[in-house]
Order: structure tokens, then C-alpha cells, then sequence
């Protein structure tokens, strides 16, 4: 779709889950909003637990907006349901941002004015202060550290999830249909022309935050994995180093046996050796097991995400389309 054919000039894209608790203010916040041209908001329901999407469906007859409802089959991760919800956008832009009320709406209209002013692709939000745990600030700050080292993104670009797109980028990015998505990735690979802007970040509207550490792992492992080669480097120069470090070992021992007669013990040093090289091998392999592993699920044709609903609204208009899956 090109922004000429858009329908709307803008597009939000807010993932749930387990929104039930605030899903009220969530959808008040987008109530009346002044955008000339027109807006709509499309919700991605990624299989919560609790009775967010019962409650999502209920409310979004009232809506004075055209608003979009999917509903995931299982949850599928934040980034496979915000790809899933960019692919069902009609704005000319599009911004993205969380259900936790913590990035105000009125934000987003000031990161939609600088992204047309500047004539960026992207504009990311940065806070002066973060209103997150020390868990969740930890992580990102290892996240933001993690893309610059293995994806060169800029170091003073912050990756957050409050990002306002224009129509070109997002048509790019949503060619990936790989099952290992990460969008900052796509994005960092699709263009250069990135903006930043500092926004506010208010403490959370209700409900607990989603973000464990065994997301963050599945993060980190996309981003490894699918969007960059340094670890396949990182290997092949452990394993020259440790190749370095055996011909030196084997060439101290040949000379001490052969110039200075001395005897060759040390059943701890070479198990101590033994343990480090074959570690070490394992590591290499697990590496590129790993990278062969996501290559065939990938082949194989392993999905990104499925939908189990669509439910779709227009003011004096309801249609709900059950897929496939």
C-alpha cells in the first residue's frame, strides 16, 4: 500500500496482553483525538490470559473510530503480534506503542509532527527518566548494548517500543515472514533515515508488566541469531585463539622434553586442557546448531503468528471474520 492509497493519516498498532485491568483507559485514550485526516487503532489481543480480548470486543461498538481487533491464535511474542497488527494498518503513518498507558497518547502526536517535519522513516522515542523496574531498565539497557555491538545501530538511537513509522517502512518490513521476528532489526535493516525524540514516560496505568527474563532470553536470542552473523565471527576467533594457544602449549612442552629434559606430568593440567578444548568445541557447535536449527524452521515453514479472529469496526459498522488457521 502506498501513502496515496492510505485511508486514514494515521495508524496505532498496540499490542495486549493481560490488559483486562485497564482496558478502559486504554481505549479512552484514543477517544476524540485531533488528527486531520483521521485515524484509526488496531488492537492485537497475543492469546492473554485473562479477559482482555472479552472485554476489548465488548467495548469497540462505542468507539467514534474505526478500530481492529485480532485475536492470536497462542501467543506468539510482542514483536509477532505488532508485525501481525502493522499488516492490518491503512495510515499513511503508523505508530506503535504498549498498552501499559505509560507512553501518553498525546506523545504520539508530537512524534508524528517531527516524523513529517524531518521527513525521517522512523522516529524512535528516549525518556529522561524511565519509569520501569530496575529489572526492565537493566534489560533494555543490555538490549540497546547487545544492537549496536552485533547490528550497528547508533549509540545514542534508543530502541524503544514507542516508534512512529511512515507507510514506506512499514511495507518493507512486513516482507518478513521468518518465525524469529524483531522489528528493531528489520528496521535498522531497511534504512538509515532515523530520527529520535525526547517524549514523557508516565508509571504504569494498571496491571503487571509481561517482560520476564525468559522474553528478554528469546530477544536476545532473535537478535543473535536471525539479524546478525558476529556470533558465527565471535566462534571461528575463539576457535583460532584456542588453536594459537595449543601450538604454543605443544611447542613449550616439545622444547622442554627435548632441550631441557624435563618430564612430562600433570594429569590435572591436561584434564584441565582437555575439558577447555572440548568446551569450548561444544560451544562452537551449539552456535552453529543453533543457527541451522532456526534455518530449518524457516524452511520448514514454521509460522510467524496465526489468527484466530478479526473483528472489525466502523462507526454504524461491525463485521468479525473467524480464519483459517
Amino acid at each position: 500500500m502506498s501513502a496515496d492509497q492510505s485511508d486514514f493519516l494515521l495508524s496505532f498498532v498496540v499490542p495486549l496482553y493481560n490488559t483486562g485491568s485497564c482496558i478502559v483507559k486504554l481505549f479512552d485514550a484514543f477517544r476524540d483525538l485531533p488528527i486531520p485526516g483521521g485515524y484509526e487503532l488496531i488492537l492485537v489481543n497475543d492469546a492473554s490470559q485473562d479477559d482482555t480480548y472479552a472485554r476489548a470486543k465488548a467495548i469497540i461498538p462505542s468507539m467514534p473510530i474505526p478500530v481492529t481487533l485480532i485475536d492470536m491464535a497462542r501467543n506468539f511474542g510482542e514483536h509477532s503480534a505488532v508485525l501481525e497488527g502493522f499488516r492490518h494498518t491503512r495510515g499513511q503513518f503508523v505508530i506503535n506503542l504498549d498498552d501499559d498507558l505509560q507512553n501518553p497518547v498525546k506523545e504520539a502526536l508530537r512524534m508524528l509532527n517531527h516524523l513529517r517535519e524531518t521527513g525521517a522513516d522512523v522516529v524512535y522515542s528516549y525518556y529522561d527518566e524511565k519509569k520501569h523496574s530496575w529489572f526492565r531498565n537493566m534489560g533494555s539497557w543490555l538490549t540497546n548494548a547487545a544492537a549496536t555491538f552485533l547490528l550497528g545501530k547508533p549509540r545514542d538511537l534508543y530502541l524503544s517500543s514507542f516508534r512512529a513509522h511512515n507507510r514506506e517502512l512499514i511495507d518493507r518490513i512486513i516482507q518478513y515472514r521468518g518465525p524469529y521476528p524483531y522489528i528493531d532489526g528489520l528496521i535498522l535493516g531497511a534504512t538509515n533515515r532515523i530520527e529520535r525524540l525526547l517524549v514523557r514516560h508516565e508509571p504504569r496505568g494498571g496491571g503487571q508488566s509481561g517482560y520476564t527474563l525468559r522474553k528478554l532470553v528469546r530477544l536476545w536470542l532473535n537478535m543473535f541469531f536471525n539479524f546478525s552473523i558476529m556470533p558465527l565471527r565471535v566462534a571461528s576467533l575463539m576457535g583460532a585463539l584456542l588453536c594459537v594457544i595449543g601450538l604454543i602449549l605443544l611447542t613449550i612442552a616439545v622444547v622442554q622434553a627435548l632441550f631441557f629434559k624435563v618430564p612430562q606430568v600433570g594429569w590435572s593440567s591436561l584434564m584441565a586442557a582437555v575439558s577447555l578444548f572440548s568446551g569450548s568445541q561444544l560451544l562452537i557447535l551449539g552456535v552453529i546448531g543453533e543457527y541451522v536449527g532456526r534455518a530449518y524452521m524457516t524452511v520448514s515453514g514454521k509460522p510467524q503468528s496465526l489468527v484466530r479472529a478479526v473483528t472489525e469496526h466502523r462507526p454504524r459498522e461491525s463485521s468479525v471474520h473467524a480464519l483459517s488457521q
